[in-house]
């Protein structure tokens, strides 16, 4: 059986992969808050996590891999923006939630094996909250329950800090409620227009660090392999993760393997509302083939940042069109390509690429047997799920102008270069290239493409 190495940030190594069962692996990756349209840094988690579901699912067979990605639908972002557009708070997750698959489907995402909602788990949530209180991790105060961090040994093991740290570079809630800056909801009240649930403390909702935690025990088990999301993730989020299931359970770990994925940049700036450079999945695609994306998040490892810009999608989109020049629908993802083991070493998406830049090139020479594990490779990354008819669609509809207009541009050209007049012939050819034209002469005539 082919071995994996994964990045762990719990023990700060790249470690071989042992699951705690090779006929069950599990793997837990958070999903989304449905408060707002999913932007592109959300899709680099998403495809990452969806690229190792592939692998796991290649070395240890189709049928015993468990993927679970929750759906936060309560939480006070959800509330606020409810509040601030004057809707129901279920038409905005609604509305996100099918945002969100409609962005899954577009970069070519496996469906996860269970995609549990917040919501549906409210009764098991309080069940741990108050087991939490019991043993003496959590206390009340006038209707928030807190977990205590000072009474959890290892706080601050996953994010490699003491609690002098934490405290000094955090970003956590502050309230005259707590004992301690650093505790951390499990419950709290919620107004009476707000979503509310019947508790022993009271009505309220639940915090968002108990929701991963309830719902990755109840498809998982109280230790599963993999535990996953973005660099962001890591404190506080999986810190308190970690925290309120390993004292609930009486647990050494919650789960043996945390991965985390890079932040995303635009333009060398992190991506962030405040400077008003998210760019949504939906607007993305607008512009790009879901493919083109999918491939640029893949471009640079996953642990390293990424940043985003037309000339990584413009590299992507004529990678792919060179690629598309080798598809054939009737190979499969069967077999598994020799490049296949760049995936093993942490996910080396890089070289992988490289890989199939050497591959395609071999396959050009006329081998079908190249033909074919070129075409199982791209497959195995999530490209190549379009056929070549919907490729040449996508970059017809890609170029604004009309054929009438490129023909005009062509014969304006032929008469340029006719007179002589090689500097309006090069402007027209690379205005024609900007829109996404390709334009060939051979001999007297000249033929054009969608690039």
């Amino acid at each position: 059986m082919k071995q994996l190495k994964i990045s762990n940030t719990l023990s700060k190594t790249k470690e071989l992969f042992k699951p705690i069962n090779p006929k069950n692996i599990t793997m837990y990756a958070c999903g989304p808050t449905v408060y707002d349209d999913p932007h592109v840094g959300n899709a680099r988690s998403l495809v990452i996590f969806d690229l190792l579901f592939r692998v796991l699912k290649k070395i240890y067979g189709d049928n015993n891999v468990t993927y679970v990605r929750n759906i936060t639908d309560v939480d006070d972002k959800i509330i606020d923006i409810a509040k601030e557009k004057n809707l129901p708070i279920e038409k905005i997750t609604k509305e996100v939630t099918k945002q969100f698959h409609s962005a899954c489907k577009n970069l070519n995402c496996l469906n996860p094996t269970v995609e549990p909602k917040a919501t549906e788990h409210v009764e098991p949530m309080i069940k741990m909250t108050n087991s939490l209180i019991k043993k003496g991790f959590a206390y009340v105060n006038k209707g928030h329950v807190y977990f205590e961090i000072s009474s959890f040994k290892n706080y601050g093991k996953l994010s490699n800090k003491n609690l002098d740290e934490l405290k000094a570079g955090s970003r956590v809630e502050v309230s005259s409620f707590k004992k301690n800056p650093l505790d951390f909801v499990l419950w709290k009240p919620s107004e009476d227009k707000d979503p509310g649930w019947d508790s022993p403390w009271g009505r309220g909702r639940p915090g968002w660090h108990l929701e991963c935690s309830v719902m990755s025990e109840k498809y998982l088990g109280k230790e599963f392999d993999i535990h996953g999301g973005g660099l962001d993730l890591v404190f506080p989020h999986h810190e308190n993760e970690i925290a309120q299931s390993c004292s609930n359970n009486s647990t050494r770990t919650m789960a043996n393997y945390w991965i985390h994925n890079g932040f995303l940049t635009m333009d060398k700036e992190k991506m962030s509302k405040s400077l008003g450079n998210i760019v949504s999945i939906s607007n993305a695609v607008e512009e790009y083939n879901g493919q083109i994306i999918r491939l640029a998040l893949l471009s640079s490892h996953y642990k390293q940042p990424l940043d985003w810009n037309k000339k990584l999608l413009d590299q992507q989109k004529n990678t792919l069109d060179k690629w598309y020049s080798l598809y054939d629908k009737k190979f499969n993802n069967q077999e598994i390509p020799d490049c296949f083991e760049c995936l093993l070493d942490d996910l080396n998406t890089p070289e992988y690429i490289s890989k199939l830049h050497e591959l395609y090139n071999e396959a050009l020479k006329g081998d079908d047997n190249k033909k074919k594990s070129f075409n199982n490779a791209c497959r195995l990354i999530g490209i190549f799920n379009e056929d070549k008819n919907s490729w040449e669609k996508y970059k017809k509809k890609s170029v604004k102008v009309s054929e009438k207009f490129i023909i005009s541009q062509i014969n304006e050209r032929l008469k340029a270069r006719k007179n002589g007049d090689f500097k309006l012939a090069d402007k027209i050819r690379d205005d024609l290239f900007k829109e996404g034209v390709l334009i060939e002469d051979k001999k007297d005539k000249t033929k054009w493409k969608y690039k």
